[in-house]
């Protein structure tokens, strides 16, 4: 798989997070899966890689503090779309024994509105060497937009850019589980690397292994299942399929992100040297250090 030039853009949600600390008190800052990912692929690329982030914003105080924080980051914002009286969705973080719950407040999210200007997305994927988006990302979206997201992602495929994507299934955020699992196969047919979740597959497809989501996205180029510190199993159809069992880090203190850092551990490792095992052993790798710390971002 020949990457056309390096680029990577994500698509998604960006929100304000509250995070835990101690004594019961938060830290603000920013995240969300798709931003995750770009923003650990930032550190993980060299600077002659152009890593960007395509999203809705608004015109409020936290979206001003959200792209400053972008261009702290070194992520490309050029694309970004702004909109007028918006703002950006919040969520909190309940930490129990390392294992993280979420509260959200995201129904008025500025991010919900990323296609409303369909040429503004198009300019944005052309001449991308990869594009990078999620299940969340297709649901926050009108369900009348959906379609058109995935025939810009199409063309953007046709037209020679790596299509990425993780399903990260959330069915609080889908009109129902059934409109869920339609749309999510349709993305699926359109990625040349798909990077699923066992725990999430076999909640709601009824996966009885992590090789039957591999089995079920098959016909994606590449597909790498995670699978929550057990053993991940992945395909490549240039190659064998492989499986890795990751070290066991004993005592977690957080595992917000850890699919998203093992997204961009795997990326950034596959699209530089086109190698299955060593993508996933430097995914697996870059989760099993953030789970060690507080907070989705950490260094």
């Amino acid at each position: 798989m020949n990457i056309t030039n390096k680029s990577i853009l994500h698509i998604g949600e960006c929100m304000i997070e509250m995070s835990p600390i101690e004594n019961g008190e938060f830290k603000s800052g920013f995240a969300g899966d798709t931003f995750n990912t770009a923003w650990y692929a930032r550190r993980a690329l060299s600077s002659d890689w152009i890593v960007g982030y395509f999203t809705a914003v608004g015109d409020d105080h936290w979206s001003s503090e959200m792209l400053k924080f972008f261009a702290r980051s070194g992520v490309d914002q050029k694309h970004i779309i702004k909109i007028k009286g918006a703002s950006p969705g919040l969520y909190i973080v309940r930490l129990d024994q390392g294992e993280r719950s979420f509260s959200y407040w995201r129904s008025a999210s500025a991010a919900r509105h990323l296609m409303n200007d369909r040429a503004a997305m198009r300019d944005a994927l052309q001449g991308q060497g990869a594009v990078f988006f999620s299940g969340i990302t297709l649901a926050i979206l009108e369900p009348s937009l959906r379609d058109a997201f995935l025939s810009e992602i199409a063309q953007a495929r046709k037209d020679g850019s790596i299509i990425v994507f993780d399903p990260n299934l959330r069915p609080h955020l889908w009109e129902s589980a059934d409109v869920m699992r339609k749309v999510i196969n349709q993305a699926g047919n359109h990625a040349d690397i798909v990077l699923p979740s066992f725990d999430d597959e076999q909640a709601h497809f009824g996966d009885r292994s992590p090789h039957e989501t591999l089995k079920r996205y098959g016909s994606s180029t590449v597909v790498v299942v995670k699978n929550a510190g057990g053993e991940i199993v992945a395909r490549d159809k240039t190659a064998d399929d492989f499986s890795f069992k990751p070290e066991r880090i004993e005592n977690p203190i957080d595992t917000t992100a850890a699919g998203d850092a093992f997204n961009a551990g795997f990326l950034t490792t596959y699209l530089s040297t086109g190698n299955l095992a060593n993508s996933v052993e430097d995914g697996a790798a870059l989760a099993g250090k953030v789970i060690t710390q507080l907070g989705a971002l950490v260094e």
